[in-house]
């Protein structure tokens, strides 16, 4: 386990087996990365908070470190949901970064489109110190966080969210008008520092990447894009040949993909939309062996599955079926997307639903019999006919297709029969 505190006497911080460039660290054999992303820590999931669940997540993570012996955790983006995170929020991030060191890995992490880079880069210097790398500047992609193993240096360079927007005033010889345009621009930057320096590499960036927008993106992922232009290629971050990145941790999309060997999205450890339903939820552990920094590095990468704390799951079917068939009985302690095929809408049927499926958050209403529209305006419909053919049409009309009961009927006509007594007497 990495120790890291202050000497008593004044003297330099001590630090375990790893070592940031400007300081001496004991060598290791190879260099072991959890690629992760997409924390999200805030987010709600259909109003309800997912802290907890999070934190069972984070825990495991924890775990995972001690276990594989991992020595860096990459977050590629998006650590908290909102520009704004709440007290809560930021307890949750300090003990699980707290863990994750005390499991003896150093944590790299980066800025993404939800984040406020302020707010997340706050205090960032001393927390560099204590083995957490956090890169939220524009200007840091160049400023790589160096640590060491056996084989020599790895170059960790993260690329915090760049809105192209607000940083093309900072670079005014360059075109920078769309995500694609800045990343080609950061990269071929990147790769030359590297060439300048030696060692292996690792790239993360928090950005859409073309390949995986129609398979992977889903519902809850902020669009970053417009019209398709700041969709970025794989090739910015795959060549040239000859100067390939020994990996690329990319964040934003909440499934894994994998768009070469060494580019890939590891996904949020939480599910966050119904939309994401079967999709595994981990990271990518990568054993970086020893390379020559012109992408001939040895790599092991293997997936790494997180526990889901709570499934999600679709059910299809009439309510009666939903609240008595033994075959729903599994999916109780999931959370629930109830589509209800009846052909009218059950009254107060998430009431209904929630007793049998307490975590029951949706109700869509999709009936397999669809009575077919007319195309008649409503005075056409109603031209001719009296009231209690009125009453019957708009009913039949509301509920797909079903008239009324002979107890609607027998009511309909006992309370048109008084209203005409009452305009009499009157």
């Amino acid at each position: 386990m990495a120790d890291f505190r202050p000497d008593l006497c004044g003297d330099r911080p001590r630090m375990g087996r790893w070592a940031a460039v400007s300081a001496v660290g004991t060598s290791v054999k190879s260099m072991k990365i959890l690629h992760t992303s997409d924390w999200h820590i805030g987010r709600t999931f259909h109003t309800h908070s997912t802290l907890g669940h999070l934190r069972q997540v984070l825990d495991a993570l924890e775990q995972i470190v001690r276990d594989h012996r991992v020595d860096v955790v990459a977050v590629a983006g998006d650590i908290f949901d909102s520009a704004m995170p709440s007290a809560d929020s930021y307890t949750l991030l300090a003990a699980a970064l707290r863990e994750i060191r005390a499991a003896g890995a150093q944590v790299v992490m980066t800025s993404g489109n939800h984040d406020s880079a302020t707010r997340l880069g706050f205090q960032s210097e001393w927390a560099g110190l204590a083995g957490i790398h956090v890169v939220t500047r524009p200007e840091q992609f160049l400023e790589p966080v160096t640590l060491h193993d056996e084989h020599g240096p790895v170059h960790f360079y993260g690329i915090p969210y760049l809105e192209p927007a607000l940083i093309r005033h900072l670079y005014p010889d360059e075109t920078l008008k769309t995500h694609e345009q800045v990343l080609t621009f950061v990269m071929r930057r990147i790769r030359a520092d590297l060439a300048g320096r030696g060692g292996r590499s690792v790239v993360l960036s928090h950005c859409f990447a073309a390949g995986v927008a129609a398979a992977e993106a889903t519902d809850v992922e902020r669009d970053i894009t417009a019209g398709g232009l700041d969709l970025v290629p794989v090739s910015v971050f795959s060549e040239p040949a000859g100067a390939e990145i020994d990996y690329v941790a990319l964040g934003h999309i909440h499934g894994r993909a994998t768009l070469a060997d060494r580019v890939r999205y590891s996904g949020a450890p939480l599910h966050y939309s119904f939309s994401e339903v079967g999709k595994p939820r981990g990271g990518w552990l990568v054993d970086l062996g020893p390379g020559d920094g012109h992408g001939a590095t040895e790599a092991q990468i293997e997936w790494i599955d997180l526990p889901v704390p709570r499934r999600l799951s679709v059910l299809t079917g009439e309510i009666d079926e939903l609240l008595r068939d033994d075959a729903f009985a599994p999916f109780e302690g999931d959370w629930v997307s109830a589509i209800l095929t009846d052909q009218v809408r059950p009254l107060d049927g998430m009431r209904r639903l929630q007793k049998r499926f307490p975590h029951c958050v949706t109700l869509e209403h999709r009936p397999l019999i669809v009575a077919p529209s007319e195309a008649a305006t409503y005075g056409e419909r109603i031209n001719r006919q009296n009231d209690h053919e009125i009453v019957a049409g708009f009913l039949e009309f509301v509920r797909n297709g079903v008239g009324q009961t002979d107890f609607e009927r027998d009511l309909v006509a006992e309370l048109l029969a008084a209203s005409d007594l009452l305009e009499v007497t009157e």
